[in-house]
């Protein structure tokens, strides 16, 4: 493990993590023998915008039912068991984190779906799998620990079975506001934080191999519909445009 492995290992171990959060839910009211994974959705998805993040990251993988799905960084499990009851599949999850494995294996028993999950600790920059193991790979808030982005993806893209799908979902540098402050919840000192900006993780994502797939609406519009597609994006952030749903009976 290098260094900063370490380093960032260090920053997510808690002792006796899995029985904190046990107590936490009892003293919540919640039978710790009955859980529901509804039950962990406020402390097992940690990213921005939690379970309603993870829920539409489900439905763009769209992986079936009996696919074998890797969850890079998965911590103590939650998007995976998540994923796993809502697809079917069966999902590994990998984390540098000792504990949080540990934690993520008691969870997925607690909540009756261990047979669709395991855990196992590992460096996601030498995965411990066999060529083509997956037909996916889900990963949720994890990059920005992680230099190598290179190395990264093309370890995501060995473990990849031909026709395979990454999901991600990811913090990205913005440029406009200057340097990060600190503390953040992945790093508590600039050391161990490498967040990518979008054209860095795509020249990572396009190096490994990993790219848009080549039906979709492109085919539609042209070879610039990924400009426009970008602009939508742009006017979106920028406000210059606004998105409505509107259902209206006569």
């Amino acid at each position: 493990m290098t260094q900063t492995s370490q380093g960032v290992a260090g920053h997510y171990d808690r002792s006796g993590l899995g029985e904190a959060i046990l107590q936490a839910l009892r003293d919540a009211g919640k039978d710790p023998e009955r859980l529901t994974p509804d039950d962990l959705a406020a402390v097992d998805e940690f990213h921005i915008r939690g379970r309603e993040a993870t829920e539409e990251l489900v439905r763009l993988a769209a992986f079936t039912a009996g696919a074998r799905v890797l969850d890079v960084g998965c911590g103590i499990g939650g998007p995976s068991r998540q994923l796993a009851r809502a697809c079917g599949c069966k999902v590994t999850g990998l984390d540098l984190t000792m504990e949080y494995c540990r934690t993520a294996s008691m969870l997925a028993a607690r909540t009756g779906l261990d047979h669709l999950v395991d855990y196992r600790q590992g460096d996601a920059l030498d995965m411990p799998f066999e060529d083509q193991s997956f037909d996916g790979v889900w990963t949720q808030h994890v990059t920005m620990n992680i230099p190598d982005k290179d190395t990264l993806f093309r370890e995501c893209r060995r473990v990849l079975r031909p026709g395979g799908r990454i999901a991600l979902y990811e913090l990205l540098a913005h440029g406009n506001g200057g340097g990060l402050h600190f503390p953040v919840p992945w790093a508590r000192e600039p050391s161990i934080s490498f967040v990518a900006t979008e054209s860095t993780l795509r020249a990572a994502l396009t190096a490994a191999g990993l790219g848009p797939s080549p039906i979709g609406l492109h085919l539609l519009l042209g070879a610039d519909f990924g400009a426009m597609a970008a602009n939508v994006l742009r006017n979106l952030r920028e406000e210059r445009l606004r998105i409505v749903q509107v259902v209206a009976d006569g």
